[in-house]
């Protein structure tokens, strides 16, 4: 799997959409064509270069759709005894950019994008937007092709582990929260965030630290602040929890 050549444009990081399909095939339990599939992976930045092809922005729109409700129903079964916000909440925290991000960059879903020169050039691969987009209009394209039920087995195949992990959180369902309300049990007082960034303007790199006192409690690396210090408050929160 080979990441951007920096050194020579003409180059390109672009992996062919056939590297995709078959992990596509294997979850949905059939196969998915590659023309839209092809589309779905189209950005606007690339489509506008290459003459007005078309791009994945309706593909996104029906995603985003086929998602919320595969989502909906799961939490609706599963939660039988919360109530309509507790519920809007626990989808909150899977239906988002970050978690679609999260899942594409699983997939290596960004080598697949097709973009412009100017997207190329600012690191839109790792772009949480454009992978959050993508994603969804990977679930529109699976929906299209091979229908609802194959749609709500690629969405369970790759949000189950976000709406267990959601579950498991604080009443803010996130993990600066659950974290604050963890050391309140315990006794260790209010935590505390330091981060540091390093890398150019596109390519940022945060690393955050959360402690009590003098005491470091976890770690936790992103692409933006809220990132980092929500991943250290996770490993935070899983050491004091035991896990």
């Amino acid at each position: 799997m080979s990441g951007p050549d920096r050194q020579g444009a003409l180059v390109s990081p672009q992996r062919s959409v056939d590297g995709l399909a078959p992990h596509l095939d294997e979850v949905v339990g059939q196969h998915i064509d590659e023309p839209l599939l092809l589309r779905a992976l189209t950005h606007r930045s690339y489509a506008y270069e290459h003459g007005g092809l078309p791009h994945n922005e309706r593909l996104e729109f029906l995603g985003d759709s086929v998602l919320g409700l595969v989502v909906t129903e799961a939490l609706y079964r599963d939660h039988p005894d919360l109530p309509e916000g507790q519920l809007a909440k626990l989808r909150a925290a899977v239906v988002n950019m970050r978690a679609l991000a999260q899942v594409a960059r699983r997939i290596d879903l960004g080598s697949f994008v097709m973009l412009g020169k100017g997207e190329e050039a600012t690191g839109g691969r790792d772009k949480a937007s454009i992978l959050a987009d993508t994603m969804e209009a990977v679930i529109g394209t699976v929906f299209l092709l091979a229908g609802p039920d194959a749609a709500a087995r690629f969405v369970h195949h790759h949000f189950d582990p976000l709406l267990a992990e959601a579950a498991t959180l604080g009443v803010g369902l996130d993990w600066k929260t659950s974290l604050q309300e963890r050391v309140a049990e315990v006794g260790l007082g209010v935590p505390a965030y330091r981060v540091d960034q390093s890398g150019p303007d596109h390519e940022k790199v945060f690393h955050a630290r959360v402690g009590v006192g003098e005491r470091v409690l976890g770690e936790g690396v992103g692409r933006s602040k809220k990132e980092a210090e929500q991943l250290a408050a996770k490993s935070a929160w899983t050491a004091l929890d035991g896990h």
